[in-house]
């Protein structure tokens, strides 16, 4: 189920009026697409920190504008904490969209039994398909993965109508032995100490 984000239409888009909508509870956003004129919105800070915990990609927009649209891109601060923009596609549920998802994997490898330790090569993949049909996220069952083993992005589980356009080839997961420390020194050998040499060459006798 799509995501609904409550929208209100912006009639000033300067820097202060940005700033005035932020301190306000509400995220700047601008609609585009399918040969119709942009709209420029708000939405509330809480609805676009829903839509992020969910990873949602469609969205129905209601209140002043009634349409259904793909979340293109999100605008964040410099330090990744702060909304400050979003970019929404007008869609038809029905037409193709190429979109990037999240992987989730699940199971127990075999070769974290065998005393491996398993990597994650690929946190995302780019798919595509309907609209309104994009999936959360796409799994991947490492329980078979062997100490050596490996999985690529073609093992991954596609649900009915999603392409993968990443390569098949690329290597999502592995298995592999943990790395072990380099031993470190005991200390056990005594450093010798370094000897003083004289101008004459040869060493100073110490004094009594």
């Amino acid at each position: 189920m799509a995501e609904v984000l409550q929208v209100e239409k912006r009639e000033r888009c300067g820097s202060s009026a940005t700033r005035k909508l932020r301190r306000g509870g509400r995220v700047p956003a601008v609609l585009y697409g399918h040969g119709k004129k942009s709209e420029h919105l708000s939405i509330p800070v809480v609805q676009i920190q829903s839509l992020i915990r969910h990873h949602s990609k469609t969205v129905e927009l209601a209140g002043a504008i009634k349409d259904t649209a793909l979340v293109s891109e999100i605008h964040w601060d410099p330090l990744g904490i702060e909304v400050l923009h979003l970019d929404l596609i007008r869609v038809n549920l029905q037409e193709l969209v190429e979109v990037t998802i999240p992987i989730h994997s699940h199971g127990d490898p075999v070769g974290v039994r065998e005393g491996g330790v398993l990597l994650e090569n690929l946190h995302e993949v780019e798919i595509r398909c309907p609209a309104g049909k994009i999936p959360d996220s796409l799994g991947l069952n490492v329980t078979e993965l062997h100490l050596g083993g490996h999985l690529t992005a073609g093992d991954l589980e596609l649900p009915e109508g999603v392409e993968l356009i990443t390569s098949a080839d690329t290597v999502v997961a592995h298995v592999e032995e943990p790395r072990s420390e380099e031993p470190s020194e005991t200390g056990e050998e005594a450093v010798a100490e370094p000897e003083v040499i004289t101008k004459g060459g040869e060493k100073e006798e110490e004094e009594d």
